[in-house]
């Protein structure tokens, strides 16, 4: 097979998974893992797609420019997997905090029943969990913010010194083994930064898909994080890195 005819299989297996492994590649071409790798090079190089720790993904837009409701549809099945998991790790009278995340406000579906105290800066979640009669609701207030739908700046940060946080759930556009976690909106990451900080347990929600990728603003070392909580899909040996980093990782069972 011609290298542009395996390149142009490559894209075509991309297009409806929006992520591949090097090996799951390898195997169906009938290759070697390095012809790949060389492959996914020039294909990156094209801008036709983006390398990650053990594969691929696709090239979207950055999710900066998508509408939020457009942004919790991307890998929904994923987000509420991850939501599921992640509920399972809080506790009564607990005091929690949720970023503006879309991955976050999917937790939401999966609050247990229990009295919390929740405090946000994203006004989707506010409007969520307003009904919940368990739940003592604080905003942060602060600058809104309409692309997220969230309250950011000195305000939003100030207020946090107020509280004691027992869990933090958030996330961001990448994880990367050297650097940590990274965002692409230079406020957002700001007021992150903040949280992560002064709360116990920090709690990273992150589908396989943002594994090695790396976005513009780093806002948090590896070593502050408690617990990453992930899909099914992700990738063995970047999960096993980030245990013996002294990382949680918590996931589905594969199926």
């Amino acid at each position: 097979m011609l290298a542009i005819e395996r390149q142009r299989q490559i894209l075509n297996l991309l297009q409806p998974s929006g992520a591949l492994r090097t090996t799951d590649v390898a195997s169906l071409l009938g290759v070697t893992d390095e012809t790949v790798r060389k492959d996914f090079e020039i294909l990156e190089k094209r801008g036709q797609l983006v390398r990650t720790h053990g594969g691929v993904s696709h090239v979207e837009r950055s999710r900066e420019e998508l509408p939020f409701t457009e942004r919790q549809a991307i890998r929904r099945e994923e987000k509420q997997a991850i939501a599921r998991v992640a509920a399972s790790r809080i506790q009564a009278h607990e005091t929690l905090f949720l970023d503006a995340s879309s991955t976050v406000l999917t937790l939401t579906e999966y609050l247990p029943d229990l009295p919390l105290t929740i405090l946000t800066n994203a006004l989707q979640i506010f409007t969520a969990l307003a009904g919940r009669p368990k739940i003592e609701l604080i905003c942060t207030g602060g600058l809104f913010e309409a692309r997220s739908h969230s309250f950011i700046g000195l305000t939003a940060e100030k207020s946090l010194q107020r509280y004691h946080i027992d869990r933090m759930f958030f996330s961001g556009n990448g994880i990367d083994l050297q650097r940590g976690i990274s965002e692409r909106n230079s406020r957002q990451a700001a007021f992150k930064e903040r949280v992560v900080a002064i709360a116990e347990d920090v709690v990273f929600l992150a589908d396989h898909s943002k594994f090695g990728q790396k976005a513009a603003f780093y806002f948090a070392n590896l070593d502050e994080i408690s617990c990453v909580v992930t899909d099914a899909a992700a990738d063995p040996d970047f999960v096993y890195q980030l245990e013996n980093r002294g990382i949680e990782v918590m996931a589905p069972k594969r199926d």
